[in-house]
């Protein structure tokens, strides 16, 4: 059995496994999920489950370093690991007592720029990178728990960015970053089972910054090692399209943009008329596309490149249109089927 199957196996195994334990540890702290004015659900749920997939996260990067399928640039692998830890920690911290705007941001914004310089040290890159190291964590561990409100879609994101990870460590030469991206995608396989079940539990902000924090070290870690931007950025697009555009119709309209709400293009798919399943299987599909397309762009001759970015952009804008085009086609439809008199 290699490696690699050992790894994703026992990844797998802790993540499908743990929540037996820790979901009556949850119940008795009473960490449960009240519906809010961002939220896409109606009842309180528990929430934290994330927990056991930050354990699993954890158990597979040890047996990563076990197996032997990490064996050079293992101090990569342990800063990547040491970020994830530092945000869920974060997170967890959230969601049992409460932390202010101020003290979750200047946390985030914390880890984001020690993890990169440490990372900066190992690679050898310059420290201009350091800010934009520091900013990409802090953000993507925000948006990634902003996309977080619809089951299934963090634990599809997860594997969908993992896969892609982990491809991209493959095709690049790059153990550590395979290790971590099969590591992330078994962690969130193993959770879909739980979230998309009858007594659904949630991933709660220890979940959602344990998944933004996952993809956005792997991105840099990536990005500071020399792989292909395109790989580094691809599996990210759809999440950060979603975030910016809700962002600037909010602040167009006048709208508190920093208040909570739902107008995400995920959750107005939910009020057109699709279920969180279909919501969160648009997004991924969407996110799968624009990966393909990345993917084929890094080494291609430039037509190839041209076409693969305005495939891109074709993608990301239909998504970004899609609630309102399928809230006119109805509208449309129903006038044509009005009776003539």
């Amino acid at each position: 059995m290699t490696p690699l199957v050992l790894v994703t196996g026992t990844t797998l195994l802790a993540s499908l496994l743990l929540p037996f334990a820790v979901k009556p540890w949850l119940v008795r702290l009473g960490v449960v999920d009240i519906p809010s004015a961002r939220s896409s659900h109606r009842k309180a749920t528990i929430r934290g489950m994330g927990l056991a997939a930050a354990l699993a996260t954890a158990v597979g990067y040890l047996a990563a370093v076990l197996t032997g399928l990490v064996t050079v640039d293992r101090s990569v692998f342990a800063v990547v690991l040491a970020i994830i830890a530092a945000c869920a920690a974060v997170g967890w911290t959230e969601d049992l007592r409460g932390m202010s705007i101020r003290g979750r941001a200047a946390a985030q914004l914390g880890i984001g720029a020690a993890g990169t310089a440490a990372l900066i040290v190992l690679t050898g890159q310059s420290f201009w990178w350091l800010p934009l190291g520091a900013v990409a964590i802090a953000a993507y561990v925000n948006i990634a728990n902003f996309m977080d409100g619809v089951n299934g879609i963090s634990g599809l994101h997860g594997v969908t960015a993992g896969a892609a990870y982990a491809v991209a460590g493959s095709l690049s030469g790059q153990p550590w970053l395979t290790a971590g991206g099969a590591v992330l995608a078994m962690a969130f396989l193993g959770f879909l089972p739980w979230n998309l079940g009858r007594g659904s539990v949630f991933l709660g902000d220890v979940g959602s910054y344990l998944l933004g924090a996952s993809i956005a070290a792997l991105a840099v870690a990536g990005f500071l090692s020399g792989v292909y931007v395109e790989y580094v950025l691809s599996p990210i697009l759809v999440y950060v399209a979603d975030t910016g555009y809700t962002l600037l119709r909010r602040i167009k309209a006048g709208e508190r943009w920093y208040a909570s709400h739902r107008e995400h293009v995920y959750q107005r798919l939910t009020d057109v008329g699709f279920s969180h399943l279909q919501s969160a299987v648009a997004v991924t599909v969407c996110t799968a596309a624009v990966i393909v397309l990345g993917f084929t762009a890094a080494t291609a001759t430039l037509p190839v490149v041209a076409l693969c970015v305005a495939g891109s952009l074709l993608v990301l804008g239909l998504y970004l249109a899609s609630p309102d085009l399928i809230r006119r086609f109805r509208r449309r439809s129903k006038v044509t089927r009005i009776p003539v008199a």
